[in-house]
């Protein structure tokens, strides 16, 4: 028979690993943020951050707004994930 301790243990032990982040959540998260703050920027006084920084770098700035959309896809998998 489990004693309290060893139940309250085992609870912790489960929140513990569902709750923790490893590091394509936490870059996803970070490039998803990056996304919406550019996005904010378009709309509210047409700035595209993305362009300003690496205009200069086509290739570079396509990489990035991919990265950002697979970090979006990504994300609606993190969000649903148990």
């Amino acid at each position: 028979m489990e004693t309290e301790h060893t139940i309250e243990k085992k609870a912790h032990k489960t929140t513990h690993s569902q709750s923790q982040k490893d590091y394509l959540d936490w870059l996803s998260i970070v490039l998803v943020i990056i996304g919406g703050l550019n996005w904010g920027l378009v709309g509210a006084i047409n700035i595209d951050l993305v362009q300003l920084l690496f205009g200069g770098f086509p290739m570079v700035a396509r990489i990035i707004y991919i990265l950002v959309g697979l970090a979006a896809v990504y994300m609606i998998y993190f969000a649903t994930k148990k």
